[in-house]
């Protein structure tokens, strides 16, 4: 197929590919290290070539600041892959001994009777066991499902029951950098609104009521009181603080940087220095397993920095003419049945500026005034200038997606809707609208990977979505197989 863009990583390949051997990531964090230096904390005990350990070096925040020049963002970015599809062993920290899964710091009662538990975990031996297909960073097959019961402090039990868990496919990180400055954007959008709202309230001594309209996607309504009490029931789709969470199915995770830390923890335990040492629990080795500071704040950033810079998704054009036309009716027919109305083609972004840390994580993420201003300016990565901007400057971010949450089930159309446990208070029946942009390339679908093909999963839409789906179900046959000829054009390069 000829592409329509140019985005192509040259960092990723295909899973399995003989040019990226499982052995190369620990050779990477070893050997790749003089030449960074810059970045990098004193050498570990014990760092021979041969030591069976994926961090010989840990990454020191201190050497970072300011926007960073061409040269130190590719090094950290290097460093983030490594620590990213490293194999971390015992000798770096893996295993939790006395601590849990929870996001907040949590002591177990007693330590697990096994190193390695699928529901609870530990359940993996780097980020890239997970996150392969069809390149690293990309999604997962059903086999690699995780399971969300962060409720559960002490879960040593072993059970796939739904009343314990939900089980959740893994989603795909291609664009995430740009995901979040969208979110970052609509969030400052939103509270402005609400700002403005109380201050109008204020001055007329009169309730205001305010749209809360960002980028085009409509989140409800606040309503201010002159006293500066606020109404927050008619708000839709976000938060009541008004932070889009664009992460996770749920759409309950802030950051890169809170995503990064919470699964290091659940699926490595590998805990983040500033969440689980010292800052917050009185200890630099909350987890009691021999490993002090396991992944320093540094270490973090450069995962950060890695998946902020990922090339998003492309649309490419098929060299067959049959699919071409076929596409090209599907992608009218896209809009005329509402696809479009939570799958937005495109969401503007002001700036490609990603600071580091970001302005709205919480306490057990490192924070402004915590550490030096970091910014990577993602205009600097190879894929920049494949992004399309509009008239007055804005870069188009072909996500298909609008990062508001939405009732998906009905009583009719439930199969999305098999979730028992709610998700930091999200609704059972809600998630965040998917983003399509490489759909193509990472099924199978729906929140817990249950459906094969874009077909079924587009049946299974209920809620907010049932007239969309009545109305794909109402197109004849040729026109709804045109609809999937479409979708499956967007796809992540490889």
């Amino acid at each position: 197929m000829a592409s329509t863009h140019c985005a192509k990583s040259t960092r990723s390949s295909p899973a399995g590919s003989p040019s990226r051997p499982e052995r190369k990531a620990a050779r990477r964090l070893a050997s790749a290290l003089p030449v960074l230096l810059a970045l990098a904390a004193p050498a570990l005990a014990g760092d021979e070539p041969w030591a069976e350990r994926a961090i010989a070096r840990h990454v020191d925040q201190s050497a970072l600041s300011g926007t960073l020049d061409r040269d130190t963002l590719t090094e950290l970015v290097d460093r983030g892959e490594a620590l990213f599809t490293a194999k971390f062993t015992e000798l770096d920290g893996a295993g939790r001994k006395m601590a849990t899964q929870a996001i907040i710091p949590t002591k177990r009662k007693r330590p697990p009777d096994t190193l390695f538990q699928r529901i609870a975990g530990m359940d993996a031996n780097a980020c890239s066991s997970c996150h392969r297909e069809p390149v690293t960073g990309g999604a997962g097959d059903f086999t690699v499902n995780v399971f969300v019961n962060e409720g559960f402090v002490n879960a040593d039990f072993d059970t796939v029951d739904p009343q314990f868990s939900n089980e959740r496919n893994t989603n795909h990180l291609m664009g995430a950098g740009l995901v979040e400055l969208l979110a970052r954007e609509m969030s400052a959008d939103l509270q402005a609104i609400r700002r403005d709202a109380l201050r109008k309230a204020r001055d007329t001594g009169e309730a205001v009521t305010a749209d809360l309209v960002t980028k085009g996607v409509h989140f409800g309504k606040v309503t201010a009181q002159p006293d500066g009490i606020l109404d927050l029931r008619q708000i839709d789709g976000v938060d009541t603080d008004l932070v889009i969470r664009p992460f996770s199915q749920k759409g309950v995770m802030t950051s890169l940087r809170q995503f990064a830390i919470n699964a290091m923890n659940q699926h490595h335990g590998m805990q983040a220095t500033e969440r689980f040492g010292a800052r917050w629990t009185g200890e630099t080795d909350f987890d009691e397993d021999g490993h002090a500071d396991e992944l320093t704040e540094g270490d973090i950033s450069a995962l950060v920095a890695w998946q902020a810079t990922l090339p998003p998704p492309i649309a490419e054009t098929p060299d067959d003419p049959a699919w071409r036309e076929a596409a090209a009716r599907g992608s009218a027919h896209f809009d005329t049945i509402g696809c479009n109305a939570c799958h937005l083609r495109a969401l503007p972004l002001e700036s490609l500026a990603f600071a580091d840390p970001g302005p709205f994580d919480a306490a057990g993420t490192l924070r402004g005034g915590e550490a030096d201003a970091v910014t990577y300016d993602l205009a600097l990565t190879d894929w920049a200038d494949t992004l399309e901007r509009n008239a007055d400057g804005d870069y188009l971010i072909p996500t298909f997606g609008d990062l508001k949450r939405h009732v998906i089930t009905d009583r009719q159309v439930a199969a999305l809707g098999n979730e028992l446990l709610g998700q930091r208070f999200v609704e059972r029946n809600e998630f965040q609208t998917s983003e399509l942009w490489g759909v193509a390339s990472t099924s199978p679908y729906g929140h817990r990977g249950d459906f094969t093909t874009l077909d079924g999963v587009i049946r299974a839409h209920g809620g907010d979505a049932r007239a969309s789906r009545d109305a794909y179900l109402d197109l004849a046959e040729d026109e709804r197989s045109a609809l999937i000829a479409f979708l499956k054009t967007l796809v992540i390069p490889q």
